[in-house]
């Protein structure tokens, strides 16, 4: 087992809490939303054919809710990070509120919520909390993303 150290300060927990990525913005364009859809094996009509589409209360083609993956905001640089090198995905909650629509131009930030440590068997491990909030050009949210990514 490998000794504990303690890597989160009070100082270092307040500079990392509020912390926010720069915006990154993505096109929705038919022909993605379609290649998306095919690729995780949704048929859903929504996602791929425009008549039933229109025929919906969505009045045109939407993007399947995990679209939104394709968005990728940049790498949040914390504090501690060079003293934990290894990272995993502690997963991530999603919430929807507006469907994407093509032709939207959706603008992803991340902001770290939380940052917090505990002993684990190959030493400290760090979660960092974090909610992405996906926007459309009308300013509406159309998404938001709490994640957790654990370093050690």
């Amino acid at each position: 087992m490998t000794s504990q150290v303690t890597v989160i300060t009070e100082d270092i927990r307040n500079r990392s809490i509020g912390t926010e990525s720069p915006p990154v913005t993505l096109e929705v364009e038919k022909g993605a939303i379609a290649r998306f859809s095919e690729a995780i094996e949704d048929a859903n009509p929504l996602y791929t054919d425009e008549v039933a589409a229109r025929r919906s209360r969505y009045g045109g083609i939407i993007a399947t809710p995990t679209f939104l993956r394709n968005l990728r905001t940049e790498r949040l640089e914390l504090p501690f990070e060079e003293q934990l090198q290894r990272v995993l995905d502690g997963g991530s909650e999603w919430e929807y509120f507006e469907p994407v629509r093509v032709g939207d131009r959706i603008t992803a930030i991340n902001r770290v919520t939380d940052v917090s440590e505990r002993p684990g068997r190959l030493g400290t491990m760090v979660f960092v909390a974090t909610v992405t909030t996906y926007t459309n050009q009308l300013d509406q949210v159309v998404a938001t993303q709490k994640s957790t990514l654990i370093r050690y």
